[in-house]
């Protein structure tokens, strides 16, 4: 028989998570609608005052700021007036910050996304990444921003010694799962003597990338698949950013990337931060996101097709990865931790 006290502390787990799921649709409110951004450095602010400011109906902001005060995401202040501390602004605003966390609500699964899920359980096939549609495409792009802003440029390549010493001479750069082209972009703008190539099977994000990168005259983009890469000829530098888990055949994908390397050229990796084993995955506070945004996303990508091998969000661990490569060919295989919580880096040589 259960205990009746341990059963009421699971149901308040339970309803904590329901809570959760609740706030998130009024972060994604919040951040639509511009609240957020009307209490920037602005102190403390009646419910009023917020509504002004951002031009909305005040019962509806009085009842919105209940929610977002009861779940600590703005400060109740004395007079029932409502703060958004600089952090909070930071977090919840400010899109060149690699803290900012905003991004990841701007996409929310739908009935028909969730009926496609329960359909990949029965069936064992997954919704391509293209299939998830432009708001998959944009949310994506938003939550990379920030990093790409804060980190690629000013800190990652310059790790990367002769990559760098490539990019600023002059190399071809390929970009492969470039989604919305924030990296080409920025890539493209600090190194004028390099030319960068992007692919993605995405055809929503690769229309958002060629919006990007209209006035960028040294990168381009185009619907493509990374498998594809050696028929577009050789390449200095291959960037693989967060999309190796996403794909069906990684395998092949590396393959390709060795086939279209000079040979002293270098691959850089972004992959999620994984240790291979559930139980240590599980001490980071959110790895039950992780697992889940799998199921929706990246493994449900990474098992679109009859033959994916469906690693998923967790899938490459450094073992893993470093495996993966040394049998596509690659005899160099370098880790780098930048101290990220969610990525780990890996610069990979022929």
């Amino acid at each position: 028989m259960a205990d009746s006290k341990a059963t009421r502390a699971f149901a308040l787990k339970v309803w904590l998570i329901r809570q959760g799921e609740l706030v998130s649709h009024m972060i994604y409110l919040g951040d639509r609608l511009g609240l957020f951004r009307a209490m920037v450095d602005r102190g403390p602010m009646t419910s009023t005052e917020v509504a002004g400011a951002a031009g909305l109906h005040e019962r509806w902001v009085r009842e919105w700021l209940a929610s977002m005060a009861s779940a600590g995401l703005v400060e109740l202040r004395a007079g029932d007036r409502f703060e958004l501390t600089p952090e909070g602004a930071t977090v919840l605003t400010d899109e060149t910050d690699p803290m900012c966390a905003i991004g990841a609500f701007g996409n929310r699964a739908s009935p028909a996304d969730l009926d496609r899920l329960a359909d990949a359980f029965r069936t064992g096939l997954g919704v391509s990444y293209d299939e998830h549609g432009p708001a998959t495409a944009h949310a994506t792009e938003r939550m990379l921003g920030p990093w790409i802003t804060s980190s690629l440029v000013p800190t990652i390549l310059p790790a990367l010694p002769d990559a760098y010493a490539a990019l600023e001479r002059g190399a071809r750069v390929a970009d492969i799962g470039c989604g919305g082209g924030v990296a080409l972009e920025a890539m493209a703008r600090r190194f004028p003597n390099s030319e960068f190539h992007g692919w993605d099977p995405s055809t929503h994000a690769i229309a958002r990338a060629r919006e990007r990168l209209a006035e960028v005259d040294n990168a381009w983009a185009e619907v493509g698949r990374a498998e594809e890469l050696a028929t577009h000829g050789a390449f200095d530098f291959v960037l693989a950013l967060d999309c190796l888990h996403d794909m069906t055949r990684p395998d092949l994908a590396a393959a390709a990337v060795f086939d279209a390397l000079a040979p002293d050229g270098t691959w850089l990796i972004k992959d999620i931060r994984s240790t291979g084993n559930l139980a240590a995955n599980m001490k980071n506070p959110v790895m039950a996101m992780q697992y889940a945004i799998s199921v929706e996303v990246c493994m449900s990508s990474a098992l679109s097709e009859p033959d994916g091998m469906g690693l998923g969000t967790c899938g490459l661990p450094p073992d893993r990865m470093e495996e993966m490569c040394r049998a596509a060919g690659f005899t160099r295989f370098t880790l780098h931790d930048f101290g990220e919580p969610a990525n780990l880096y890996y610069e990979v040589r022929p």
